[in-house]
């Protein structure tokens, strides 16, 4: 058993379609088909299931995976090790990580002071970070809600608060904060469901006894500020989001006291290179100063 045949084996496998693979490959398409038969001669069992063309992974193959998958990532993290004891370079970090704007520039400063380490960087839904992380296909993932599920470590680094936003005519608009009880009978613009800050603010409004009047869904929150400077409604936004917008007020919730909190995670028995640490202990540090400067600011208000 050779291990370029067990990386063919996970490519095959995951995109279940052997002329694709051979393409992401850049093999020839018979080349890989010998290759997988004769990995399939070896373990003595054959791992797909064969329709003409069409081919899917079988129970036997479902299982050899799981084994393969890990192994691969062993191997990888031995040699990421053997890269850092020998000196050689800082290494590299990968990261899945939200569109919030702060992470962003955190990452672009990390970057700017760390030119000797290879950053990547990638953008996935809750589920699919956490499905990455357990793979061991990333380093890290920031996000939210925090995961708690075993073998996953993590840290809570950023909070902050969830405000209401109105367009500046409204009847509410000269208020600096309120209950969210009071809005209960408005028309509400909202992050489409599947999206956990919708599951959020949904709880935020069940709490307060009501259920959100939605007549507007959009898929991000940058789509919100067009629809909220048209007068159509208001809507839940983070205050890092809102605080430099002038087409709309943003008003403090009392009760209840709506906030989120992002998590850094990373699995907990993956290796991780002095890159990595180094990154984590900036995070750290760069979302604690975050929370000084938003707490100075609230006092001095």
């Amino acid at each position: 058993m050779e291990l370029l045949q067990l990386q063919y084996f996970c490519k095959v496998a995951k995109l279940e379609h052997m002329t694709k693979a051979a393409k992401e490959l850049h093999i020839a398409q018979p080349a890989l088909s010998k290759t997988i038969s004769r990995l399939e001669e070896h373990v003595g069992v054959p791992l797909f299931d064969r329709n003409g063309r069409q081919i899917q992974l079988n129970a036997f193959g479902k299982a050899f995976l799981k084994k393969v998958e890990a192994a691969l990532n062993l191997l990888e993290e031995g040699q990421r090790e053997l890269i850092d004891l020998a000196g050689m370079e800082r290494g590299r970090v990968m990261v899945a990580t939200t569109t919030h704007k702060c992470f962003s520039e955190m990452i672009g400063s990390f970057m700017s002071l760390h030119p000797d380490v290879q950053m990547r960087i990638t953008q996935a839904s809750s589920e699919e970070k956490e499905q990455q992380l357990q793979k061991g296909e990333i380093d890290f993932c920031i996000t939210f809600p925090p995961l708690e599920q075993d073998g996953i470590d993590g840290v809570n680094i950023l909070t902050e608060e969830i405000m209401l936003a109105v367009p500046p005519t409204h009847h509410f608009a000269s208020r600096d904060s309120i209950d969210l009880a009071e809005v209960a009978h408005e028309p509400f613009i909202c992050i489409k469901e599947g999206n956990p800050f919708r599951a959020m603010t949904d709880a935020f409004c069940q709490q307060a006894g009501f259920a959100p009047n939605i007549v507007c869904e959009v898929d991000e929150h940058s789509a919100i500020s067009h629809f909220l400077h048209a007068g159509i409604g208001i809507a839940f936004l983070p205050e890092t989001l809102g605080d430099k917008v002038n087409s709309f007020r943003l008003i403090r919730l009392e009760r209840p006291f709506c906030q989120r909190t992002y998590q850094l995670a990373w699995r907990k028995d993956r290796y991780l290179s002095v890159a990595s640490h180094t990154f984590r202990d900036y995070v750290i540090s760069y979302c604690a100063g975050l929370q000084k400067r938003s707490a100075f600011a609230t006092t001095e208000e």
